[in-house]
């Protein structure tokens, strides 16, 4: 995802609704999100489809990562070693 452009990607709820066609179009061309302000504070933002979908992509694999980590802290991981002996003798008949 591209950096926000203050200048460009905070946007009033009253001009997204007026312009929300040109908003929307800018955001597929840029790739960059818009933060939707309502007096004066972010209420939401609008990203590509592909963009949220990549995140949440990212997202899932990281919650892997602290999975793994937690269960390899808890001593519930195997040696490099016994991972692969167990692997290769799954594979062979």
């Amino acid at each position: 995802m591209s950096r926000l452009h203050f200048d460009q990607d905070i946007q009033p709820l009253s001009d997204f609704r007026a312009g929300a066609a040109s908003f929307i179009r800018q955001i597929n061309e840029t790739r960059r999100p818009i933060v939707i302000t309502q007096r004066g504070k972010g209420v939401a933002v609008v990203v590509d489809v592909a963009e949220y979908e990549s995140m949440q992509e990212k997202i899932e694999l990281l919650e892997e990562v602290q999975k793994a980590e937690a269960q390899l802290s808890a001593g519930l991981g195997l040696s490099n070693s016994d991972a692969r002996a167990q692997i290769l003798k799954s594979i062979k008949p």
